[in-house]
């Protein structure tokens, strides 16, 4: 196994199918999430500030969201929530920050002899992956709780291939039809 930090490996599992924020993720509670419905509740954010942590708002009104995940990574959360030692409903479930994931992404691109990546890049990576599977601007933009499409749109506009050929053979298909018919 690649992680020999149990903590690590979940966090980047989370950020990567979820395409959240690290800050959203580092203020989750063990009751934001809903394991019989599969979702997680995104309302608030970590941040620290002059040594201190801080639980602040989301950074923007479309920040707030519930997002649906697949249920292998719920049963690593709810396993990994198992094993911390009287976990309480509103205590961090990951009591970290961020310079940790800066630190682990480091270690593991290393170890894994990769480029190391941002963290904030597991976000972008989760959206290339939505694209890819070819769900739409609107659906990802909901997801990763950007204010409007257009951020979307201008973050991923150029991994969306060019569909006019697509087009054209699909009206050519229902032409051709219609003529059969």
């Amino acid at each position: 196994m690649l992680f020999d930090d149990i903590h690590a490996h979940v966090m980047f599992m989370l950020l990567y199918y979820s395409g959240m924020r690290s800050g959203e993720m580092l203020a989750l509670n063990i009751s934001d999430f809903d394991f019989t419905n599969g979702t997680v509740k995104i309302n608030k954010n970590y941040a620290r500030y002059k040594g201190k942590d801080l639980i602040l708002t989301p950074k923007t009104k479309k920040s707030k969201r519930v997002i649906t995940l697949p249920s292998f990574l719920m049963t690593e959360i709810q396993d990994y929530a198992s094993k911390i030692y009287n976990l309480s409903s509103e205590q961090r479930l990951f009591p970290f920050n961020k310079y940790y994931l800066w630190k682990r992404m480091k270690k593991y691109s290393k170890k894994a002899n990769v480029k190391k990546i941002r963290v904030h890049d597991l976000r972008h990576s989760h959206a290339s992956l939505l694209i890819e599977l070819g769900f739409s601007p609107l659906l990802i933009s909901e997801r990763l709780g950007h204010e409007n499409i257009e951020t979307t749109l201008q973050t991923y506009s150029h991994l969306y291939p060019n569909k006019q050929s697509e087009v054209a053979s699909k009206l050519e298909e229902l032409h051709d039809n219609f003529l059969n018919e």
